[in-house]
């Protein structure tokens, strides 16, 4: 795969570390072997995946000859921290427009993410109804925006575009480049999936480097009848931009939406128990709405035998500790 062809800004500072999860895979009855790339640590206000995706969204920006960077996510959205964040370093505004897609959820004086926002000198945060359309609010934000005088660029939810995909194709390569030097052969990798951008990159760069390992994606939000279309066509759409002959199978794409809860952000008990065991047994903080609950998708498809006894299995760690702290009750319950 080429990607000197797309502008990128170089905010990866080296590969994020591969590591075994001996003591995990122990307390999950040692059948499978469980390995985890660490991409909470990429650099970043917190770290986290977004840093992959924005090193090509706001390469784009700065082409184009943007000044002012809108975006948008949920309440304690990561990627809006990890906007906010590049941003900052590159001294563009930063507009963002917050969905309340649990009614009664925004809290102004609000900790986690939210508190981050300040912290990181976002310009203006707008907060709109769950079911808004997102992309309609935020050219609404640009609209305005650009009559003020400004040069605004849209960054989609999530960087969740062919674009910032590129950034999680290239982490396949990377990965692909650390196994072979560790001599390490993975069987399975699990992924996070909810704006599926790294879910659709991971696809599409595990397709391009011939890797022939099944990715698996555990949903956030939505049913996997409902996940797969938009996973499957952000993958299709990625790997055109790439030039990747052939294109994705559709069974590239799974996804398992049973491990969503009651709903997208709302707790669950797998997701605590999955919360506590990580920080346990490795020292790895997990978040409430996303890692959190891939991270029991994971520990539900090993319970349940899933994967082979002896697999490799690689779990993407896509950071977000931060929204841990809005979370408080739900962990001293």
């Amino acid at each position: 795969m080429n990607f000197t062809k797309f502008p990128r800004r170089g905010y990866l500072q080296g590969q994020t570390p591969i590591e075994p999860m001996k003591n995990l895979s122990k307390a999950l009855g040692g059948k499978v072997n469980l390995f985890i790339k660490r991409d909470d640590l990429l650099p970043g206000a917190s770290g986290g995946n977004k840093t992959r995706k924005l090193d090509f969204c706001i390469a784009d920006a700065i082409e184009k000859g943007a000044d002012t960077i809108i975006t948008c996510g949920a309440i304690q959205s990561n990627h809006c921290r990890l906007t906010a964040s590049w941003a900052a370093k590159e001294g563009l505004e930063c507009h963002l427009v917050l969905e309340e897609r649990v009614k009664g959820s925004y809290k102004e004086d609000g900790s986690g993410n939210n508190f981050l926002f300040e912290l990181l000198g976002v310009k203006t945060k707008r907060v709109v109804e769950g079911g808004s359309n997102m992309m309609a609010e935020m050219e609404k934000t640009a609209a305005e925006l650009k009559a003020a005088g400004k040069k605004p660029y849209i960054v989609p939810g999530g960087a969740s575009n062919p674009i910032g995909a590129l950034g999680y194709a290239a982490c396949a390569e990377e990965m692909m480049d650390q196994l072979n030097t560790m001599g390490l052969s993975i069987d399975h990798v699990v992924v996070p999936s909810g704006s599926a951008g790294t879910h659709a990159g991971m696809v599409v760069g595990m397709v391009g480097t011939n890797a022939g390992i099944p990715v698996h994606g555990i949903d956030v939000s939505k049913p996997a009848a409902d996940q797969e279309p938009g996973v499957y066509k952000l993958a299709q759409d990625t790997a055109e931009l790439l030039g990747i002959k052939g294109g994705i199978e559709r069974d590239a794409v799974k996804c398992y939406g049973e491990y969503v809860g009651p709903g997208y952000s709302l707790p669950s008990d797998d997701m605590v128990e999955a919360v506590k065991l990580f920080a346990a047994e490795e020292a790895i903080l997990l978040d409430p709405v996303y890692t959190g609950k891939v991270a029991a998708g994971l520990i539900g498809l090993v319970r349940k035998g899933a994967f082979p006894e002896g697999a490799n299995v690689l779990f993407l760690h896509t950071g977000g500790s931060p929204a841990l702290y809005a979370y408080l009750d739900t962990f001293r319950a």
